[in-house]
């Protein structure tokens, strides 16, 4: 902690958003968490830490989960252990509704290896075992058809520093508006890149 009791950083980091051009079917926004000076990819706790504060701001009041569909034993596992609620929403699929608190930091550390995925918007409530299904079979790549009912749905590769957002809803400057005042005190500067 430092002096005016807010948790302090060894370093400042970016969180950079641009919009991203994955063709002319889809509308997709990136993220990238870097260190500052050496621009290196943030992990670890601080990663974790600022990437739990990212997700749920995304989505602002939409209900928003979290999809897992490889490792799905350690997965479970953890969460069992923990008491992180989850369901199997089909053979090679879990889903975990709207973490939050620690339980995201915590999920976000123990993973951050893995590529998984979020989605947010209105649809949750509903149901989607369709995508859901398709998830189990083809990871990531099933929500390129389904992307269009959500607010979004992202890939998640914190390992690397990455979060890329399928979205016909959220452009670049909406996406910055959202996450910079939630992760100012962590010490990230959220911005378009130079």
């Amino acid at each position: 902690m430092n002096d005016t009791g807010k948790e302090s950083f060894e370093q400042d980091y970016i969180l950079e958003v641009e919009p991203l051009d994955l063709g002319v079917d889809v509308r997709a926004v990136g993220l990238e968490l870097i260190g500052r000076g050496n621009r290196e990819p943030v992990r670890g706790a601080d990663g974790a830490r600022v990437w739990g504060r990212v997700l749920p701001a995304l989505g602002a009041v939409e209900p928003w989960a979290l999809d897992f569909f490889s490792h799905l034993d350690r997965v479970r596992d953890f969460c069992s252990r923990r008491q992180i609620p989850f369901r199997q929403a089909a053979e090679r699929c879990m889903v975990i509704d709207h973490p939050d608190g620690e339980w995201l930091d915590d999920l976000l550390l123990r993973f951050e290896g893995e590529t998984f995925g979020v989605r947010c918007g209105e649809k949750l409530s509903e149901g989607d075992p369709l995508l859901e299904q398709d998830l189990a079979r083809r990871g990531v790549d099933a929500y390129h058809p389904a992307y269009p009912a959500y607010s979004y749905c992202g890939v998640c590769d914190f390992e690397n520093g990455f979060l890329t957002l399928l979205t016909r809803k959220l452009w670049a400057s909406e996406v910055i508006r959202r996450l910079a005042p939630v992760v100012q005190d962590l010490g990230v500067e959220v911005a378009i890149p130079k």
